[in-house]
Order: structure tokens, then sequence, then C-alpha cells
């Protein structure tokens, strides 16, 4: 059975990309956690982890996604082609 985890928090790197400004993700249930971007794509492809993120009230699913150029990258499902809700999140600590 996987965690379910909500995404409370990110890191972003210098990087214009949107497929590649996230560095790590992050919450505080059920103890405080971090996790690389590619640690958390390992998770949700591996049955380990599910995510999902709250935004205006709504939760949505963290999927993995795959840009244009091949590179693995999280979303969340009702986000169009730029992880907008997942960048608005705010800096994790």
């Amino acid at each position: 059975m996987s965690q379910v985890l909500q995404i409370q928090c990110i890191n972003k790197t210098s990087r214009f990309s949107a497929h590649e400004r996230i560095s790590h993700v992050g919450g505080a249930r059920p103890e405080r956690w971090k996790l690389t971007q590619p640690q958390a794509i390992q998770a949700i492809e591996s049955g380990a982890a599910q995510f999902f993120v709250s935004v205006g009230g709504w939760s949505v699913w963290v999927i993995v996604s795959v840009s244009a150029s091949g590179n693995k990258y999280l979303k969340t499902q009702n986000d169009g082609d730029q992880p907008n809700n997942l960048l608005s999140l705010p800096e994790c600590p």
C-alpha cells in the first residue's frame, strides 16, 4: 500500500524551464519530509507513494509527465504543460 502525502512546499532551481524549476518537494505530515524531484518521481512510478496538492480548496493528484525533450517532471493532473499548481507553492525550509 502506498503512502499518500500532501506536497505543501517546493524548492526551485534558477532554471527558467518550468519542467526543470522544481528541485525538491516537501510537506509536514505525518512529520516534516522533503524529497528531490527524482526521488518523488521514483516513489510515484514504483507505487511507494502518491502525492497531492490542495489548491483553492480542491485536492489534485500529482503525476509524472514527460517534457518534449524527454525529461520527467512532476505536475498536477489538471495543469496543462506547465506545473503551475506546484510552482505556486511556498519555498520549503
